[in-house]
């Protein structure tokens, strides 16, 4: 892991550069006279070399490099390294270091990666950058404690660095939220990142001109901003307290509890996202995702760090079904020979399952209502450890099973409880989250809705019982489901009438779908408490109008409704 004294682009008041330590020596990535200013207030006390990778000759990536190398040389007395990705960048740093800094050539140390060898430098990567630059910008292939790492330097493509990216490589790529020909846009490398975290490659960015509005557009990535090392301070010199996994692990509590306290509207996935985060890197995994155990429907499912869409499984199967079930903490470091391990995902993706450490998840009361599961441990053969592992992922777990607890409550106060669809409370949040962008004043695209009502609904009651009724609604609610294709969705509004909202779908196709659900409900054997009934539903449609309320939207559907009742029953109005 590489810690950053600077992440920022040319502008920003900290520039791009990094470092990490291979036995006594300190190896930097550029040296910006901020990093300069960083490392000065660092106690270096046993680092026996410095050594300085560059990536190219401009000033926010060497302008430090003479005052590092006049402070070690006077002052500290360490030796200096200067390490130039070619011979031409070499002679380029000769003329900088000697004829502009005026550095002697027994102060530092000048070579190129050619004629240097090392054991954490593997490979030069040739990129392109600035036109004025050609030729002269490059990135590294390198080890960081025993990890494979790729780092981009600046660059606006991607492809010289591919060849180089396995599963289990750490890439810190270099991104701008500007579109300026010399740097990764980041709207074009969203993509691209999704498949790169899909592929087992953990993904840090570099370069920011904008963190904010890059974090904001990355977040849905996998990727997260490249760690700092903001421990490093005037108080606290030492240089062997900077930890980069505890520097990450601050990042992402910090990016945690800022979201928490924005002003946004936030949903227990964003918590989710950063809590499952913190725990990969907490045991140092590659992959890790938090299954919540719907039990209404039996199911166990996730959308975490998996590369593919939602996974929904039964709840009796898998790694994760088998901790639920035991209650305990599963481990298995050969997963292929494992009958309770499902390879589906691995089939689906390509990727390569080595280890598996699944931690069920309870509420306040201990009962488990989810698990925490972290796949492929980082530089460690031998896999998840049960014990230790499992001890440094308590907290992030506590904290997932009492988000998971407050989440299942507001799920279960935004459901029936008999016919399992979203209720009214269900129905004013989704159109806060869901459909509010359909009544905006710019909205283009068509938002469709239909009210219907079980015709003579208390007469079912009445003669059957309201064991029947109650059979009848949920029957109701099932069909209603069915009919929900291309994201349309269900409710119970009341007593039995139910409703359904059809984004994209204009009013005649809301009729459409009405009446398709109508014939159903009439050629189908209701069950009502031992016995089969017949029923009829009648509809009013409508689609919705921007310059009125959500209330106003629904009386007119509703309006249309009571004309159905008002005229025969069993029949779709809309006009």
């Amino acid at each position: 892991m590489l810690a950053f004294l600077g992440r920022g682009s040319a502008f920003s008041d900290e520039n791009n550069s990094a470092y990490f330590k291979h036995g006594n020596d300190m190896i930097l990535v550029d040296c910006p006279m901020s990093a300069f200013r960083r490392i000065k207030k660092m106690d270096l006390e046993g680092i026996a070399n410095i050594y300085i990778l560059v990536t190219h000759t401009h000033g926010d990536h060497i302008g430090g490099i003479a005052m590092l190398i006049d402070y070690e040389f006077f002052v500290r007395h360490t030796p200096v390294t200067v390490i130039a990705p070619d011979r031409t960048v070499e002679d380029d740093l000769r003329f900088y270091l000697s004829r502009l800094e005026g550095c002697s050539d027994n102060w530092y140390t000048l070579t190129n990666a050619g004629e240097f060898s090392a054991p954490w430098l593997n490979a030069v990567i040739p990129t392109l950058h600035a036109e004025q630059l050609a030729g002269r910008c490059f990135g590294y292939s390198l080890t960081v404690d025993g990890t494979p790492v790729v780092y981009t330097g600046d660059t606006h493509i991607i492809e010289p660095f591919l060849p180089y990216l396995k599963p289990g490589t750490t890439l810190y790529m270099e991104i701008s939220a500007h579109k300026s020909g010399v740097h990764l846009y980041a709207p074009d490398c969203l993509d691209l990142i999704r498949d790169l975290v899909t592929k087992g490659i953990r993904v840090y960015l570099m370069h920011l001109d904008e963190e904010d509005i890059i974090s904001e557009m990355t977040k849905d990535t996998g990727a997260l901003l490249a760690p700092t090392a903001d421990n490093i301070t005037t108080e606290d010199h030492n240089m062997n307290t900077t930890d980069p996994i505890l520097n990450e692990i601050y990042d992402i509590s910090d990016k945690l509890y800022n979201e928490m306290c924005s002003n946004k509207e936030n949903d227990h996935a964003t918590l989710f996202k950063y809590l499952t985060e913190l725990g990969k890197t907490i045991v140092g995994a590659d992959r890790a995702s938090f299954w919540k155990w719907d039990k209404r429907n039996n199911t166990l499912w996730t959308q975490s760090a998996t590369g593919v869409d939602k996974i929904v499984i039964p709840d009796n199967t898998g790694l994760v079904g088998k901790a639920l079930k035991l209650g305990d903490v599963v481990v298995t470091n050969d997963p292929y020979n494992d009958p309770d391990f499902n390879s589906a995902v691995d089939k689906k993706t390509g990727y390569v399952t080595k280890s598996v450490l699944v931690l069920p998840v309870a509420d306040v009361y201990g009962q488990f209502i989810g698990a925490f599961q972290l796949i492929n441990k980082l530089n460690d053969e031998d896999g998840f450890d049960e014990v230790e592992d499992t001890h440094k992922l308590s907290l992030p777990a506590l904290i997932l099973g009492i988000a998971l607890e407050s989440e299942t409550f507001l799920e279960d106060s935004h459901h029936d409880k008999l016919t399992k669809l979203k209720n009214r409370m269900g129905f004013y949040s989704d159109f806060s989250r869901r459909f509010n962008s359909y009544m905006s004043p710019d909205a283009t695209k068509p938002l469709s809705m239909f009210i219907c009502d079980i015709d003579k609904f208390k007469r079912v009651n009445d003669t059957y019982g309201h064991n029947a009724g109650d059979d009848v609604l949920a029957f109701m609610a099932k069909l209603m489901t069915e009919a929900c294709v291309d994201k349309y969705y269900a409710y119970r509004w009341g007593g039995e009438e139910f409703i359904m909202i059809m984004p994209d779908t204009d009013l005649m196709g809301a009729v459409e779908v009405a009446e398709n659900l109508r014939k159903t409900v009439e050629a189908a054997d209701f069950p009502a408490d031992g016995q089969t009934i017949h029923c009829t539903v009648s509809f009013g449609c409508a689609v919705f109008d921007k310059d009125k309320t959500i209330e106003e939207n629904v009386s007119t559907a509703d309006g249309h409704l009571y004309t159905a009742k008002e005229t025969g029953r069993n029949r779709v109005i809309y006009e």
